[in-house]
């Protein structure tokens, strides 16, 4: 014997649409017949059409009234009459139809689960955890992101960019944790767009984000539902983009691009140690070819006299500065790094290694280059690669180009000054008003964060 409803249908949906209000994924469809009146209301990104379409709309109409329709939603296993409006709420976040009629409120379990055309991650991998991502298709992405934050407080707001593309986009926050004066920047910087074609979330990203010119970026771009959830559930703001696999996350500090979601799955000390291995190998990619410039052309006397005989005997047939050398092997290591990205897959992976050896052999042997300036520059390449995202090692692969140029004009006090002035540029930008040097993340409102805007 089923238990009997105990909500008041008027009374539910009121509080329903005060609940929902802010959420642009929600569908209301009201459906009359005669003197027969229902409302069904659903999260169109987490409910299937074809079902609804199919067992409730047409349904509806081609019944002779409306308890017998009611007896015909009661037949499906999952159909169940809530007793408590939060009851009913959560399972319209799972998935489920809320009907509405003149005594009774019955839900249908019509949940849509995207699993074709996902793929795994390709750029933003993990050891354990997840690793589906997102798609080009907008609304299967807002479908993924609902099935890990099953929250009212999450609010959809859908929006177009581009005038002639008119590109959806969906701003997606925590209503309780946002901060509100970055949600209102964000809303602001994406109505000014005056782009004529939007076509991928890289082009929101250059259209809004101030200063145009600077080397770090300070909007994280993320393929993984995740870290997009992990993200939001920290106050952050989310933008979606129509035809693109990834997510805009703002504000986004200098600290979230050396974050991975390792970290957060892998003990606590043993993220911290991942953590400052990356910080290691930020340094190493950007001082390292600076310092070898710098102890061998200015300062060799700092190091020690063994070391010093070593670099300068492996030196002894290079015909040019070392700044010559090191730009040189720099450079070609641009290349093949470009060239694997360009080459087919099938072949890219083998013909840039093996030009790679056959490069630092021929270029050892023909005395144009020294032993220990190969070690260095596949070092650099390492490093570099140990960051988690693309967009910020691109600006740490420029960024030493300018250490290496402060190095062979200062010796070590360029370096000195160099990284006086990184560190000053880095405390002087700002992420949506907030300061892109903090090392946390979390609780943006909570420790005062708001005054530095």
């Amino acid at each position: 014997m089923k238990k009997q409803n105990k909500l008041n249908p008027k009374q539910a949906l009121a509080w329903l649409h005060r609940q929902l209000k802010g959420v642009s994924d929600i569908e209301e469809r009201k459906l009359k017949k005669g003197f027969e009146e229902i409302d069904i209301i659903y999260f169109k990104s987490m409910c299937d059409p074809v079902m609804i379409n199919n067992h409730l709309i047409n349904r509806f109409y081609e019944l002779d009234d409306v308890p017998l329709y009611l007896e015909f939603i009661r037949s499906f296993p999952k159909s169940l009459e809530p007793d408590r409006e939060e009851d009913m709420l959560r399972n319209m976040l799972r998935g489920a139809v809320a009907i509405f009629t003149r005594d009774k409120v019955l839900l249908f379990d019509a949940e849509l689960v995207q699993a074709g055309g996902i793929q795994p991650a390709s750029t933003e991998n993990v050891v354990q955890g997840p690793d589906d991502s997102f798609t080009e298709n907008v609304e299967v992405n807002l479908n993924l992101i609902r099935h890990r934050y099953q929250s009212t407080n999450l609010k959809s707001e859908y929006m177009t960019a581009g005038s002639a593309s008119q590109t959806r986009l969906i701003i997606l926050y925590d209503e309780e944790k946002v901060d509100k004066a970055v949600l209102k920047e964000v809303k602001s910087r994406l109505s000014d767009i005056k782009a004529h074609i939007i076509q991928s979330a890289s082009d929101i990203e250059r259209w809004t984000m101030h200063p145009r010119l600077r080397l770090f970026p300070t909007m994280m771009l993320s393929e993984r539902p995740d870290r997009t959830v992990l993200n939001i559930s920290q106050g952050k703001v989310a933008i979606l983009v129509d035809n693109t696999g990834y997510s805009i996350l703002v504000p986004s500090i200098f600290n979230d691009f050396f974050t991975a979601m390792d970290d957060k799955i892998q003990l606590p000390p043993i993220g911290w140690f991942l953590k400052g291995v990356r910080y290691i190998a930020l340094f190493l990619t950007v001082l390292l070819p600076a310092f070898y410039v710098a102890f061998t052309s200015y300062n060799p006397e700092i190091l020690r006299m063994q070391i010093t005989l070593l670099i300068a005997g492996s030196r002894a047939t290079v015909p040019y500065p070392s700044f010559f050398e090191v730009i040189f092997m720099l450079l070609a290591m641009e290349f093949l790094t470009e060239a694997s990205v360009r080459l087919p897959k099938a072949i890219g992976p083998t013909a840039t290694t093996v030009g790679g050896l056959i490069l630092g052999t021929a270029a050892t042997e023909a005395g144009l280059v020294s032993n220990i300036m190969i070690i260095l520059v596949s070092a650099v390449a390492i490093t570099n690669f140990v960051i988690p995202f693309s967009m910020m090692s691109m600006g740490i692969r420029l960024s030493k180009y300018l250490f290496i140029l402060l190095a062979s004009t200062f010796g070590l006090v360029g370096i000195v000054l160099g990284m006086v002035a990184m560190i000053t540029y880095l405390t002087s930008l700002r992420t949506f008003g907030k300061p892109y040097l903090k090392m946390f993340s979390m609780d943006w409102r909570k420790k005062g964060d708001e005054r530095s805007g």
